[in-house]
């Protein structure tokens, strides 16, 4: 009986069996044509508008922005295709704010790879020791790739925006700022590397201070600061740093007036023309460090780590007085008379 009723309900089972077959070949044909869809999407080179496209994903921006942000700037990859595969790979909610560069043969797949990485394309910007604020701001306006969200702020704005403490209740920014190479995400905002920048300075200063010779005649931090700018402003030359160091911490100690020209030249601003004369040395300012004694009241430009190094361990010297060579050198005097024949031998001597 049992074999019979199999015999007999054979065709019928056997027709279910073959439709469920070709049920589930028409479903393993759909997926994989969808497989190869993907396949398709994720791995084809990309064409795009240039030999290298840069693109920025702002902050808090979805999946689907991002993809708009891409179709948009010259990537020929529609919006869609790199959400569905940003979702199917569960990339969805890990995208990265910030600058993107392609150039090349990229892909799709690579391209979600590079923004869940934050693989961000990099600018880079020099602020050159001795130069002032006003030129670190110059510096900053003319660097294409940042955006330039300090200009039009005065200094006093910016430090507020950056959270910068005023130092010894200064309000000036001069020297506030750590020269030095950066490297910055494209697009990024300038307040971010001047945030930087303030901080790297605040670092150098509070390890130099903490470690300073503690015989140096200097009040507070800020005082090395300024010290170091006008090391810094005096010479180029690594080897002269630590002396003039000395003649100025000397000169202090001596309550005898600095006598230093970069104040004098400080103290001008926009006014100096490059030529120092005898009625500026004689022109009482805040920054003249020939009719007035002890340091100038803020730095004069922004010194590097060498400056302030030499500012808080200065050696021990007996001299006073140093005039320029004229070949980036000083000379060292321990007496004015000393001093006089270096002056007639190596400047009036060029004359």
């Amino acid at each position: 009986m049992y074999y019979r009723a199999l015999a007999e309900n054979f065709p019928v089972c056997y027709f279910i069996l073959m439709r469920v077959l070709k049920l589930l070949l028409k479903l393993l044909l759909i997926v994989t044509l969808l497989m190869a869809g993907v396949g398709w999407i994720a791995l084809r080179p990309l064409p795009h508008s240039a030999e290298s496209v840069v693109f920025s994903i702002p902050s808090g921006a979805s999946l689907r922005r991002a993809a708009r942000v891409i179709e948009s700037s010259g990537i020929d990859l529609p919006a869609w295709q790199f959400e569905l595969l940003g979702r199917l790979l569960g990339r969805a909610a890990k995208i990265k704010t910030g600058s993107y560069e392609v150039a090349g043969q990229t892909t799709a797949l690579q391209l979600v790879n590079k923004l869940t990485r934050g693989d961000v394309s990099e600018g880079q910007v020099v602020l050159v020791e001795g130069r002032t604020f006003r030129e670190f701001r110059a510096t900053l306006n003319t660097t294409p790739d940042l955006a330039h969200d300090s200009a039009g702020l005065s200094d006093a704005e910016l430090l507020a925006r950056i959270g910068a403490t005023p130092l010894n209740n200064s309000a000036s920014a001069e020297g506030l700022f750590f020269p030095d190479t950066y490297l910055f995400d494209k697009g990024s905002s300038d307040l971010h590397l001047l945030t930087r920048a303030y901080q790297a300075m605040q670092r150098q200063l509070a390890i130099a201070w903490e470690i300073r010779d503690k015989n140096i005649p200097l009040k507070n931090p800020y005082e090395l600061l300024i010290l170091a700018s006008l090391i810094e402003k005096e010479t180029g030359q690594a080897n002269d740093r630590p002396q003039i160091a000395a003649v100025f911490i000397n000169r202090l100690r001596m309550n005898m007036p600095l006598q230093t020209d970069p104040a004098v030249i400080y103290g001008l601003g926009e006014r100096f023309d490059g030529n120092l004369r005898r009625i500026d040395l004689q022109t009482d300012t805040p920054w003249n460090t020939y009719t007035r004694r002890g340091l100038p009241p803020t730095p004069v430009a922004m010194p590097g780590f060498s400056a302030i190094n030499a500012a808080a361990h200065p050696p021990r010297s007996d001299k006073v007085y140093f005039v320029a060579k004229g070949d980036g050198h000083s000379v060292f005097s321990r007496t004015l008379e000393e001093h006089n024949h270096a002056v007639a031998t190596y400047q009036r001597g060029k004359k």
